[in-house]
């Protein structure tokens, strides 16, 4: 594809609005957190309650990155979505690593998170942070 081409095209403009959208998740995401630790990890034990909240998590960012590509007028090229997602997903692990290093957990901990080896499953929520939008401006556009 050449430089011009329109799918390859970013405007830097046409990314502001997708940061407002990562807000909303980040707030999204943060509920989900109290409500894990308020009503499942008291009903079951705690590794059980990190799969579902993560899994509702996940589903959470597909059905918000659903529904602003599907809503939004801006017609994204492939290039701006995958520029999205990585926002998305630098956002949310820098804000993460943050928030670890205000309560003084260790970088060790943090990235023990990341640890599928181990049984974890947190990757799955950057990994759709990643793709969500370019899965969807994809699908939504054809």
């Amino acid at each position: 594809m050449s430089a011009a081409d329109p799918l390859q095209t970013v405007r830097p403009a046409a990314l502001l609005q997708p940061l407002a959208v990562w807000l909303v998740m980040a707030v999204v995401a943060v509920a989900n957190g109290v409500f894990r630790e308020t009503v499942l990890v008291p009903r079951m034990d705690e590794y059980a309650a990190h799969v579902l909240s993560t899994a509702m998590l996940v589903l959470a960012i597909l059905a918000v990155s659903a529904a602003y590509l599907g809503w939004t007028a801006t017609a994204f090229s492939r290039a701006e979505l995958l520029l999205v997602g990585v926002a998305w997903t630098l956002l949310t692990v820098g804000f993460e690593f943050l928030v670890g290093y205000a309560e003084g957990t260790p970088v060790s901990i943090t990235l023990g998170q990341y640890d599928v080896f181990a049984g974890q499953v947190w990757i799955a929520v950057p990994l759709t942070l990643l793709f969500a939008p370019l899965l969807f401006g994809w699908y939504l556009s054809s």
